[in-house]
């Protein structure tokens, strides 16, 4: 299978796991605890230059949990922001659900909420020209339900998935 991308195409990527360092069993809850991954700056910088937008889209159920605030999140997403402008890379926005996984609110991927909000946000975004990069089968299942094509970070290949690369460096170096 192979696509031409261009800037009429846009990037979806889940953060943790794929932008920064997940931290197991835990939320990133600080921008101390915030740690983008090896070669994911260099990364977003060429998605840059390649798709017409690239958005993140992160489940942060930490904050339903009352473990964080949606101050806290905002203040890690300027944070990453700031890594990446040094390395000329951006996101053009983040979108989060903040909702239980128990809620099954629409925000909460693999529901199309987040989507829905970028696209009102960006109108020229059309789902099948977009890419979901996610680390969880609800990634896939949030790109699949929009048809998008979908890229799976890990070390085994998902079954589901249309790529399977062992991380965002790898998968955008292919393309």
């Amino acid at each position: 299978m192979s696509f031409s991308f261009d800037k009429s195409w846009t990037l979806f990527l889940d953060r943790d796991g794929v932008v920064n360092k997940r931290l197991i069993n835990d939320y990133v809850k600080t921008v101390e605890e915030f740690e983008l991954l090896d070669g994911v700056a260099q990364s977003i910088a060429k998605a840059n230059t390649v798709f017409g937008r690239v958005v993140v889209v992160t489940n942060q159920q930490g904050i339903g949990k009352g473990l964080m605030s949606e101050r806290n999140l905002s203040d890690i997403h300027t944070y990453c922001s700031e890594l990446l402008v040094k390395e000329n890379a951006f996101i053009d926005a983040y979108y989060f659900a903040p909702g239980l996984a128990s809620e099954n609110n629409e925000l909460r991927k693999p529901n199309s909420g987040m989507a829905l909000q970028a696209k009102n946000e960006f109108e020229e975004i059309d789902f099948n020209k977009s890419v979901m990069v996610g680390d969880s089968q609800s990634d896939i299942e949030f790109g699949k339900r929009l048809g998008m094509v979908t890229v799976f970070i890990g070390p085994a290949k998902n079954e589901t998935a249309d790529f399977t690369a062992q991380s965002l460096y790898e998968w955008i170096k292919s393309i």
